[in-house]
């Protein structure tokens, strides 16, 4: 169970979560306890650059898709990390909002 276990769950309801992510790993987009919307994936096409939430290795993060190789998704943040690859499974929602 992670930070973001309760969003995710709603996330594959198909709901639409609005929460404040702590950190500064993605500052330059998004500022610690700034609000963010995100909605599920669903049938949505997934680019490099998007915002998701979603797994790596176990880990939750609010990331960047860095890269994108057939069905697998390099994720990092805004600050030249990489957290590593994911499947589309483990990709389960995408920000939409962040409130200024």
């Amino acid at each position: 169970m992670g930070w973001a276990t309760g969003h995710i769950e709603r996330l594959r309801r198909g709901e639409t979560v609005s929460f404040r992510p702590r950190g500064d790993s993605m500052r330059g987009k998004i500022r610690s306890g700034q609000l963010v919307t995100v909605a599920p994936t669903g049938d949505v096409e997934l680019a490099v650059g998007d915002v998701v939430l979603c797994k790596v290795s176990g880990h939750q993060y609010l990331h960047l898709i860095k890269a994108i190789r057939g069905e697998r998704y390099q994720i990092g943040n805004n600050r030249g990390g990489v957290n590593g690859w994911t499947g589309r499974d483990n990709i389960f929602g995408v920000l939409v909002r962040v409130e200024p």
